[in-house]
């Protein structure tokens, strides 16, 4: 059994490397992992440069003693022996390192990780974990990345689409397991926010273009709402159409809504539409008005399933969806939690 301070200690070496090497301080694996950064988009064509050191930045940020110390405390089992166990991970690669909180949970619970990464974001999380165990060489017969089928696991933690949960289900059912399915986020606008606030929210709407569960897809606005006022602060990403793929969305979805004769607003790099939906396809922002924000919060409360953050004033601040906290776990689901238990 490895020490609960063994294990912070080890995380937080890793988030000071991160940090340092991102911003250029020499570390001993700056040169690596700024070729890695470069290289993501050429594997998988959202994986940006800009997108995979944002993402790299909001782990390394949360690899803190301090965080880790926090996050730790509340589960005093931590620091109890236990019995060590194999834990499956299917990761998903909608945005960079998205496995990666899981992957820390397992190891931060003491156990060990099997871990299938996706075909599309498979180098940082192998990197990250070979820096792991330079920095505590103990967790080295603790991870392991199989190339075929995930085997010789205790519990399961599977992250998906609707329709990949319907087959971990089939094939991970009688295991203890976590499966996650699609899930889209939503901003609740007063009209009282400030510009600096709605240029804020452009970055939880177009972060990762759009692909992340805590991406900002829908949006509710107070009945009369100035919709250009707001678009107007974001201007700054109409470059994101010089993507091609975000570019191929963009165009294609305007093209199904002219033939459609769906009503529109193009910004000439988003469009807006009216929609009681919450998901919204890459390029789209879906948006509908209220009389009463109870009626709203009775809304989410209602189709919580399906929503997987809210940003507002009285929620996540403006700009900050894309940087979750450790204990601000996916689906609400407490995974260091479900873990302890599964001994």
């Amino acid at each position: 059994m490895m020490k609960l301070e063994e294990r912070i200690e080890s995380f937080s070496e890793l988030g000071k490397i991160l940090r340092d090497s991102i911003e250029g301080i020499a570390t001993g694996y700056s040169s690596e992992l700024e070729d890695l950064i470069n290289n993501q988009q050429y594997n998988n064509p959202w994986f940006t440069p800009d997108n995979a050191r944002m993402a790299i930045k909001a782990i390394a940020d949360e690899l803190t003693c301090e965080n880790l110390e926090r996050w730790t405390s509340s589960y005093p089992a931590l620091n109890s022996r236990r019995d060590n166990i194999n834990v499956g991970i299917v990761m998903a690669g909608n945005i960079p390192l998205a496995g990666f909180h899981d992957f820390l949970s397992v190891l931060m619970a003491d156990h060990s990780v099997t871990a299938k990464t996706s075909s599309k974001d498979q180098q940082l999380i192998v990197f990250i974990s070979k820096v792991l165990c330079k920095i505590n060489p103990e967790f080295s017969n603790r991870i392991t990345f199989p190339e075929g089928l995930l085997k010789g696991f205790d519990a399961v933690i599977a992250t998906g689409s609707n329709n990949t949960s319907r087959y971990f289900e089939y094939y991970f059912g009688k295991y203890p397991h976590i499966i996650r399915k699609n899930r889209n986020s939503a901003a609740l606008l007063s009209g009282e926010e400030t510009e600096k606030e709605l240029s804020d929210l452009g970055t939880d709407i177009f972060s990762y273009f759009g692909l992340g569960c805590r991406s900002v897809s829908k949006i509710f606005l107070p009945e009369g709402y100035d919709i250009v006022k707001m678009t107007s602060c974001w201007s700054r990403y109409s470059i994101l159409t010089n993507h091609n793929k975000y570019g191929n969305n963009y165009d294609y979805n305007k093209a199904i809504f002219i033939v459609n004769k769906d009503k529109f607003i193009d910004t000439g790099y988003l469009l807006l539409k009216e929609s009681k939906e919450i998901s919204s396809p890459v390029a789209v922002l879906n948006y509908e008005y209220y009389e009463s924000i109870n009626s709203v919060r009775r809304y989410i409360k209602e189709t919580g399933k399906s929503i997987q953050c809210i940003v507002s004033r009285n929620d996540i601040p403006f700009g900050m969806a894309q940087s979750p906290q450790l204990w601000d776990y996916a689906d609400g689901i407490d995974t260091l939690d479900f873990l302890l238990k599964k001994n």
